[in-house]
């Protein structure tokens, strides 16, 4: 129980924000409009890796552009995508991160019980490290696994930690390391100050305002970076106005 509660809401929202590649000028000025079901149409006739992977990361985005827990329908359309990439070939990167995000949202509004049958917390996360021993620089398998330390220590506590061998102190080395590898990040800055903020707003407040601060300076190129950008704002906002518990569950509520 306590494994599947701990990896069910790890990460969640990084891969899809790895730079887009491969594709069309016109998919990829889709995507960067955030005019997702173009981008997704003007690659449909080419099943190759790269393209489903591009469809499944566009599905993604669409989702997580919203504010409320994505539909089934377009998560699972994601997690197809990302199967069919995965077919084509099976080490390949960004198919193992969609695929990682999807299955991380689809378990996302599961009991706990539906969650630990699923697996899909639990396979979430060895997609990511087995990204990373593929490509040990990969900005956003390191951001997930920053993201899955703060989530374990605060849904399972000290004991949970300890089960699942999460740490403060793995969680901030790699974000350190999402950071280096993809500086000026707004996508790996938000996602670890939410994650923190849900930790502990006041302990981390310092911690948080500054991952805050970097997400908000940070370059925005494409629609769901400005999405993200403005989530940070309302957080940053909220973290210099409302009382510690009202930050967190905020934090809580944002994707």
């Amino acid at each position: 129980m306590i494994r599947v509660m701990l990896s069910v809401m790890s990460f969640l929202f990084f891969v899809v924000f790895q730079p887009a590649w491969g594709q069309s000028p016109s998919a990829m000025e889709a995507y960067t409009a955030g005019h997702y079901d173009a981008a997704i149409a003007d690659v449909a006739a080419d099943r190759g890796a790269d393209a489903c992977a591009f469809s499944a990361r566009s599905l993604l985005a669409k989702a997580i552009s919203g504010e409320a827990q994505p539909a089934p329908g377009l998560l699972q359309g994601a997690l197809d995508e990302a199967n069919a990439a995965l077919a084509v070939d099976p080490r390949h990167i960004e198919g193992r991160l969609q695929k990682a995000i999807a299955l991380s949202l689809m378990a996302r509004p599961m009991s706990l019980k539906d969650a630990r049958d699923s697996g899909y917390g639990e396979e979430a996360r060895k997609l990511a490290e087995g990204v990373l021993r593929d490509d040990p620089q990969n900005a956003y398998a390191h951001g997930f696994l920053a993201v899955w330390n703060l989530e374990v220590m605060r849904r399972g506590g000290r004991l949970g930690a300890m089960i699942m061998g999460a740490s403060l102190d793995a969680a901030e080395a790699h974000y350190k390391a999402a950071a280096a590898a993809s500086p000026g990040d707004a996508a790996v800055n938000w996602q670890f100050a939410r994650a923190l903020a849900t930790l502990n707003a006041r302990k981390y407040h310092k911690e948080i305002s500054a991952a805050l601060d970097a997400a908000l300076a940070a370059p925005v190129d494409d629609e769901l970076e400005r999405v993200m950008q403005d989530r940070a704002r309302t957080l940053a906002e909220a973290m210099a106005t409302q009382k510690n518990r009202d930050i967190e569950a905020l934090a809580e509520r944002m994707l």
